[in-house]
């Protein structure tokens, strides 16, 4: 793999404060400021929606990625992303992020190796590493029973 890559986006402002993202080889997303800011507009994805979901899909993608290299399986992952959005020295941030991430496998070792697997995912999460944000890891991981 190479050491530098790059990751292009447009976004075009419909109307209002909605505009559309895109990449040429994706689909759309709608975009628009959140409705807790004034003429922000509700049940449209955010900035602040995709900050969160963009560490909450690179979790993901690092723990399948450490999953498979260690052959460890597992059942299900599913995870919670919350940002923490607030005033911080007068400016507005996403202050944390909690990752909750559940993780279902089949018995007591593979639980143990799973914790250990989303740990390092945690640490190798690229896009966690770019962020200032704190971001906070709280796994549950239980057997299939």
């Amino acid at each position: 793999m190479e050491e530098v890559h790059y990751y292009s986006t447009n976004v075009t402002w419909n109307e209002g404060k909605t505009g559309d993202l895109s990449e040429p080889t994706l689909p759309k997303i709608e975009v628009a400021t959140p409705p807790e800011f004034p003429g922000g507009v509700p049940n449209i994805w955010s900035p602040e929606h995709l900050y969160v979901a963009a560490a909450n899909a690179c979790l993901m993608t690092t723990f399948l990625a450490i999953a498979e290299n260690s052959k460890l399986e597992f059942l299900s992952y599913a995870c919670e992303g919350t940002g923490k959005l607030e005033r911080v020295e007068k400016r507005f941030m996403v202050s944390e992020i909690q990752l909750k991430p559940e993780i279902v496998v089949p018995d007591d070792h593979a639980a143990e190796r799973a914790g250990r697997i989303i740990e390092k995912a945690e640490q190798a999460c690229l896009i966690t590493n770019s962020m200032k944000t704190k971001v906070f890891l709280s796994p549950d991981i239980r057997t299939r029973d």
